[in-house]
């Protein structure tokens, strides 16, 4: 009987995770003409240490908008994708 061969799947390094959620989030961001909120970023999994690493970059900007709901004014952070962040994409 002969031993049956395992496939051994290499994990992606980190540095290719790091790029590939960057790429990820500016699609995301591309695809959204007034941008995503913050929560909406953190809800498809992006992590804050990545936005503030896009901001910084030049790649997204963020705004703040105020929102009343439910008697309550809430701060809202919106990300919106720059000109050198669709130049990323191409």
């Amino acid at each position: 009987m002969t031993p049956q061969r395992i496939r051994r799947c290499r994990m992606p390094s980190r540095a290719q995770r790091e790029r590939r959620d960057r790429r990820r989030a500016l699609e995301l961001l591309a695809g959204s003409a007034d941008g995503c909120t913050e929560a909406l970023m953190l809800a498809h999994g992006f992590t804050i240490p990545l936005l503030v690493e896009l901001i910084q970059a030049g790649l997204t900007m963020a705004t703040t908008d105020r929102v009343v709901a439910g008697g309550r004014t809430l701060n809202i952070v919106r990300l919106k994708i720059t000109d050198a962040g669709r130049r990323m994409l191409t």
